[in-house]
């Protein structure tokens, strides 16, 4: 008979989830992986209609998980009539996921202007480029407004676009899943209560 044993436990998992998901996002970059901090991020309409993406992580703490975007894009649209999403991290190689359930809201307009004084310079008139979710004809229409924009701003700072910056999503619960064999996996749930506190249960696979 095989012998299994389990990698996740009540007792020895950390009492709070942001601890588990530093300790995994940390295994994750260490491994080199291409870009850990890549994340699907779901959403859905006030009618309940669905739709997924993959974002990055720009950073993490116990406020809750940042990533920036345009408002006015299909995501920000649904965040801005249903303010819940879940986000996936999978990293395959090291047969680890971590799905988290929360409640989304803007981050100021100072840290979403710090964090855009950071991005490449092309990244910044790209944002001011393009009309994101809307329809184009070609991509020739993209290039042509972004050419213009690198004359209009050129020898001067980008500025922000009014209509880009970021979101932080505020857990309500994590999930940990760890791969094993035989269909086995390790499966821990965090909840968030009333108080604040974290409650623990281990799930079946």
């Amino acid at each position: 008979m095989p012998k299994v044993t389990r990698l996740i436990s009540l007792k020895k998992s950390p009492a709070n989830p942001y601890v588990l998901f530093e300790q995994w996002f940390e295994s994750a970059v260490k491994a080199g992986l291409k870009l850990p901090n890549a994340m699907t991020l779901s959403t859905a309409s006030r009618r309940g209609k669905t739709a997924a993406r993959v974002v990055l992580m720009k950073d993490v703490n116990r406020s809750g998980v940042c990533f920036f975007t345009n408002y006015r894009s299909r995501k920000g649209a649904e965040l801005r009539s249903n303010p819940q999403a879940t986000l996936l991290f999978y990293w395959t190689e090291l047969d680890l996921q971590v799905r988290i359930d929360g409640s989304v809201r803007r981050v100021s307009a100072r840290e979403s202007d710090a964090y855009f004084r950071t991005r490449p310079r092309e990244s910044q008139i790209g944002a001011h480029a393009s009309h994101q979710s809307r329809p184009i004809a070609d991509q020739s229409v993209l290039f042509a407004e972004f050419l213009r924009l690198s004359k209009k701003f050129e020898g001067r700072e980008v500025p922000r676009p009014k209509h880009w910056g970021g979101y932080r999503l505020k857990p309500r619960a994590f999930e940990f899943w760890k791969g094993r064999d035989f269909r086995l996996h390790d499966r821990l749930l965090y909840t968030r209560s009333g108080g604040g506190r974290w409650r623990k249960t281990l799930l079946s696979p």
